[in-house]
């Protein structure tokens, strides 16, 4: 037959990249990344320059077809496949990133008479500005005693689609009512291309309250956040929900023509990034927590059975892997802070000393950092720079370092930074095993496992687990890709499965990261330290956090 391929692209936050993978080992031929034209809208919308209120984030569709007309053709010829090799095609996106569509399947944000109100744009994940629906989301459903809130430990996001398409509703009705449906941008780009509307069980189990077994919340639920949303589900949200790995449909002439594809080429349904990436590092099965490593952490896991866990972020029948239950959590902030430590708190000195020696400032810290035994800078610090996801589920929580001296370095500082989200890891890592669902080895992939090795020996030696790091830079756009070979199948070159496809093509490097058994005794007791500050400031102990938040807010 040959040799077969399929493409992946990875939606992010700033830009999209589509990676051609070779089906019979998962070998990244060719990738190319174009970033959005219109980039993160957060401050006035195009053309009319309307000025957007704090806390909103939109995107532009457009920018996601421009994604697939410049970077698939980009790929193809880089590599010189032959298009007619290419059987698959499969797509991840951040999540919820959430768009109003008219019954064409239009977005209504590039229609005249709506591009000028700001709710019909897309709303991308990070748009908080639903804050006040998820607050009265959470409060009705705990009052109402509703099932479905311990799966996702507890709390609605802000950043999910109800909360998403309450905001719309209240503030700006009208577009509420011209919306045919309110789309996942994932599935919309998949309709694009395959002149499709479906739903994937993973955007719509994490992001929508859905689940397999129960459908959404009932009407009563709805009607009594609010009488107009009564029919939300069977009307905005309708259509099938489809698991991973279904085949949404084939390329269009049109499509195919501007992505330099063959028409008919199968297209898998939508997927989030993170969730994709699981396969990518070949975990089909549970035990195996994968950390998806980057400004922040997503933390994925299997189970055979659910179970509730305190703030886990979700947990979904079939949402990453068909056939288990898929469990999510995740940390607010990881990169995003020692970025802040580089970009803000570091003293000259060290950024003039790293670049006499030709290293950035994050690898002369490193460096530095590593010659220290664990426990020896005296130091301990809280990770909640950007709140905490998991497992307080509480935004308004703040940092905190403890122990410094007057001869306290920046690389001490720095290496208890690296230390403070490894602890929060491990809160993940304990919260989900004491609950019965077993983590006995971790995996990562991202950014930050390729470029800091310090760290994830802390993270080994934290939580006394193996740690494997996935062999790809790309690691949802290779899942993708798997995905886009399943929904072609076996008799066109692909996989009748994820779990042959991950058999394949999921790779890791060769080197791990294994727990130093006198480093685990020290972080062991670093760790009790660590969750009696944990729980003092987090669990209302003392909320001094909260009262200064107050405090500085009552001062702008």
């Amino acid at each position: 037959m040959g040799k077969k391929y399929a493409i992946g692209v990875d939606y992010g936050t700033e830009s999209g990249r589509a990676v051609l993978v070779d089906l019979t080992d998962g070998t990244e031929v060719a990738d190319h990344v174009t970033p959005y034209p219109h980039g993160v809208i957060d401050e006035r919308l195009p053309e009319s320059g309307m000025k957007l209120e704090h806390d909103w984030a939109l995107q532009h569709p457009a920018d996601y077809i421009e994604v697939l007309r410049r970077s698939v053709p980009a790929v193809l010829e880089a590599s010189g496949v032959n298009p007619d090799d290419v059987i698959g095609l499969g797509i991840d996106f951040t999540a919820c990133t959430m768009l109003p569509i008219d019954e064409n399947g239009e977005p209504l944000c590039l229609q005249a008479e709506w591009k000028d109100n700001p709710h019909s744009w897309v709303k991308l994940w990070k748009h908080h500005a639903a804050q006040d629906e998820a607050n009265l989301i959470n409060d009705i459903a705990e009052a109402r005693g509703e099932e479905f809130l311990p799966r996702y430990g507890g709390k609605i996001s802000s950043e999910w689609m109800m909360a998403k398409a309450w905001q719309i509703l209240n503030e700006a009705p009208e577009v509420y009512a011209r919306a045919d449906q309110f789309l996942e941008a994932t599935d919309w780009v998949v309709s694009r291309m395959t002149g499709n509307i479906v739903r994937n069980s993973c955007t719509a189990g994490y992001k929508a309250i859905w689940h397999k077994q129960n459908g959404y919340p009932g009407k009563d639920f709805f009607r009594a956040l609010d009488p107009r949303l009564e029919n939300l589900t069977e009307t905005k949200l309708r259509g099938e929900v489809l698991p991973l790995g279904s085949k949404a449909g084939e390329l269009t002439e049109e499509m195919a023509a501007i992505m330099g594809l063959k028409p008919g080429t199968a297209v898998a349904v939508g997927n989030v990034d993170a969730h994709a990436a699981v396969p990518a590092v070949g975990v089909v099965e549970p035990g195996k927590l994968v950390m998806a490593m980057g400004t922040s952490i997503c933390h994925m896991l299997l189970g055979p059975e659910e179970k509730r866990v305190e703030g886990m972020c979700g947990v979904v029948e079939d949402g990453i892997i068909p056939g288990y239950l898929g469990y999510e959590a995740g940390q607010s902030a990881v990169g995003d802070i020692f970025a802040w430590y580089v970009d803000e708190a570091v003293p000259a000195y060290v950024k003039e000393a790293a670049e006499r020696e030709g290293l950035n400032v994050h690898e002369w810290l490193e460096q530095r950092a590593a010659a220290y035994k664990p426990g020896q800078s005296g130091l301990l610090a809280l990770d909640w720079w950007n709140g905490n996801r998991s497992v307080l589920v509480d935004a308004d929580l703040t940092g905190l370092l403890i122990g410094c001296t007057l001869l306290t370095k920046p690389e001490e500082i720095y290496r208890a930074l690296l230390e403070a989200t490894a602890f929060g890891t491990r809160k993940i890592v304990d919260a989900f095993h004491e609950n019965g669902v077993e983590v006995h080895e971790l995996y990562a992939c991202g950014g930050l496992p390729q470029k800091n090795k310090l760290l994830m020996q802390i993270y080994a030696d934290v939580t006394n687990r193996e740690i494997k790091v996935a062999a790809s830079k790309q690691t949802p756009a290779l899942g993708a890709a798997m995905f886009g070979a399943v929904a072609a199948g076996a008799e066109k070159g692909g996989y009748d499965s994820i779990v042959e496809a991950a058999r394949k093509m999921a790779r890791v490097k060769d080197e791990t990261f294994k727990p130093i058994p006198e480093n685990v005794e020290v972080y062991e007791k670093l760790y009790q330290e660590y969750n009696r500050l944990h729980d003092y400031f987090g669990r209302g102990g003392n909320d001094v956090m909260k009262r200064l938040k107050s405090i500085k807010e009552a001062a702008l």
